[in-house]
């Protein structure tokens, strides 16, 4: 879920296509921060529910207002962004993340310590997550656009997917760090708490090292329709196209045009899977180790699954993709079906081994797609539109988690093989959808003169 544009007072990267490796390195730092906050706190979520003694399905349900908001607020974010500039949306977006994760962090410390009731603690929690949908939404759109119009469409699936691994890479250091930021008087909540400060570097750094930018593309019409938005087709016209597209007057992009229906339903279903595998695998790392009785011992196990599947998923991101050069159809198939593999042996593991490496093969194969998917939907639009698509992007992945994880682990309360047996389906009708609909690779990364 990255997106971004740029300045014009630097014309020699907008020119050549690159970006310069330390502003490169700002973009990434940007979305491996807010990625390693959000995967210490799902490491440690578990643990938090049990001990609160709270329904494993409220815990998930806690995300879905914050999910929503997401949905609905990345493209508008994504379209501010064209008229505000990528640098103004991704400050906004980590303060966003900043001020949610330390009231998180707050609300949940007061349930842990007996201040507030369980149901109180939750219903605080949900409300400081949704400062993060509402707000944090705003920094993944205007990374992606300001990537996707700085690089050549045939280099474009790397770029992404170079930026979607910063995502991979926070999800790798996030649990690790996790256990040890439990600290003595803040407990369970002390990732929260230490990835709120860790944020607040972040946002410094950004402000100060990141030059202001000036978008390529100023938007002319009204603001990105919400998804499935039967509403305006106000149109606005590009100032440029430096990649040799037209510059014509361009509709609005709703998530099923015929351009992007493929890549979309790709990544509606392919992201329901995912945030059913996610949702579950905390709770069933509680159940099939027998911790239910000391949630606390639970942090590490968990952690080292969140780990293993991110560093499965950082393999093909920065190693599979570009190592045997995958366009968006090859890599959005390709890990669609080996993620199914991993979500059958997931279902039957019943010890930390084999739980682990089910998990970092499903992890695997989300790897490869969700990138594929991307790509697939910022190559079917102009580099004009790519602050749109962006906005697309980064909702549909926010739609993936609004009821998923709720209901996979509901679906997996109730029965194992239900919740496994859905996720495996879903990416089944990837599979057939995608094989029959999707653009061949050749032709959609052939660069347009």
């Amino acid at each position: 879920m990255a997106d971004l544009n740029n300045t014009s007072n630097l014309a020699s990267p907008a020119s050549t296509g690159s970006i310069p490796r330390g502003r490169m390195a700002l973009l990434f730092m940007v979305m491996l921060v807010t990625a390693a906050g959000n995967t210490a706190m799902q490491s440690v979520m578990p643990s938090i529910g049990t001990a609160l003694k709270i329904n494993d399905v409220w815990i998930s349900l806690a995300y879905s207002w914050s999910a929503l908001l997401w949905v609905v607020c990345a493209p508008v974010w994504a379209r501010r962004s064209d008229q505000r500039g990528r640098k103004a949306m991704m400050a906004l977006g980590m303060i966003g993340f900043i001020v949610s994760m330390a009231l998180c962090g707050f609300a949940l410390w007061l349930g842990l310590s007996g201040a507030l009731t369980a149901l109180w603690a939750l219903l605080a929690f949900a409300a400081a997550r949704s400062l993060y949908g509402g707000f944090g939404s705003a920094a993944p759109p205007a990374v992606q656009a300001y990537v996707a119009a700085r690089t050549q469409r045939s280099e474009r699936t790397k770029a992404l997917s170079l930026v979607a691994s910063s995502f991979g890479l926070g999800t790798v250091i996030g649990p690790a760090l996790a256990p040890l930021m439990v600290l003595p008087f803040l407990g369970l909540t002390g990732p929260f708490i230490s990835f709120a400060l860790i944020g607040l570097v972040a946002l410094v750094l950004l402000r100060f090292r990141l030059p202001n930018d000036e978008p390529q593309f100023p938007a002319r019409g009204d603001a990105f329709d919400a998804p499935y938005s039967s509403g305006s087709t106000a149109r606005h016209q590009d100032a440029d196209d430096s990649d040799g597209e037209t510059a014509e007057l361009q509709q609005k992009l709703r998530w099923f045009e015929p351009r992007l229906r493929p890549w979309v339903i790709a990544a509606l279903l392919s992201g329901h899977a995912q945030a059913m595998v996610l949702g579950i695998s905390g709770f069933l790392v509680l159940d099939r180790l027998g911790l239910r009785e000391s949630p606390a011992e639970a942090t590490g196990p968990i952690g080292i699954v969140l780990m293993l599947g991110a560093l499965a998923t950082l393999l093909a991101q920065w190693g599979l993709i570009p190592r045997l050069d995958l366009g968006p159809r090859a890599a959005t198939l390709s890990g669609t079906a080996i993620a199914a593999l991993g979500v059958l042996v997931l279902g039957g593991a019943q010890e930390l081994h084999t739980i682990a490496l089910a998990y970092a093969i499903a992890s695997l194969g989300f790897g490869l797609a969700r990138p594929g998917t991307t790509a697939g939907t910022s190559l079917a639009v102009s580099r004009a539109e790519q602050g749109q698509a962006s906005g697309v992007v980064a909702s549909v992945a926010g739609a993936s988690f609004i009821y998923a994880p709720a209901l996979g682990v509901w679906l997996y309360g109730y029965s194992d093989w239900l919740g496994f047996g859905l996720i495996f389906l879903l990416c089944v009708a990837v599979l057939v959808v995608g094989w029959s609909t999707m653009q061949d690779d050749k032709t959609l990364t052939r660069d347009r003169t």
